[in-house]
């Protein structure tokens, strides 16, 4: 059964380079790594892409996983995400991009399919390159900058002190959320992570 729907394409969002890896932008890239880990995969780079991938089964027996990291920055991309459904045959309801998110308080989880980007250039470039913006999300809330800061400085700095004692908790969390969504179904996942 699982072989049948094909494998689904999860895309961690944000920034290559180590200078940019503790970045609250870099939340998608944090929890593709953890996934990677739980599945027992590594990450090295695609031929035909430019992104890391990592792949392997969700469980015994369970739906392939395809993990990516766009090596592209944030704003483009949408151009390895493509090349990635297209040379693993994903259909764009089995693409799931784990991302950031503004408007959403910090340590909440929000599953969605398709909708606006929210000014989120990494899902517009997707949603651009795709052709459409219903693939599915795991929207990991960061919450809104304190006082007049700038959202673009916001989104690339690190996370507070008190933001970090919480982060490995929460990045577990949404790649349970992710995890959910692949094995159990949008509609079961959003049930289960929009309590908290």
């Amino acid at each position: 059964m699982a072989e049948e729907l094909g494998p689904w394409l999860l895309v961690g969002l944000g920034n290559p380079g180590k200078e940019y890896a503790r970045h609250r932008h870099n939340v998608g890239f944090m929890v593709a790594d953890l996934l990677a880990e739980r599945i027992g995969a590594r990450f090295g780079r695609h031929r035909r892409a430019v992104a890391e991938v990592a792949e392997g089964r969700l469980g015994f027996g369970g739906p392939k996983l395809v993990l990516a990291k766009p090596l592209t920055y944030m704003n483009l991309s949408g151009g390895p995400v493509t090349a990635l459904a297209q040379f693993y045959k994903v259909p764009v309801d089995q693409v799931v991009a784990v991302h950031d998110e503004l408007d959403i308080p910090y340590g909440q989880i929000r599953l969605k399919q398709g909708g606006g980007e929210g000014g989120h250039n990494g899902l517009r470039s997707m949603s651009k390159s795709l052709g459409t913006k219903d693939y599915l999300r795991v929207r990991f809330g960061i919450g809104r900058p304190p006082g007049r800061q700038d959202p673009a400085d916001f989104v690339l700095s690190e996370f507070s002190t008190v933001e970090r004692k919480e982060l490995e908790f929460l990045v577990d969390r949404a790649a349970d959320a992710a995890e959910a969504i692949v094995s159990r179904g949008l509609e079961w996942a959003q049930n289960a992570y929009h309590g908290g």
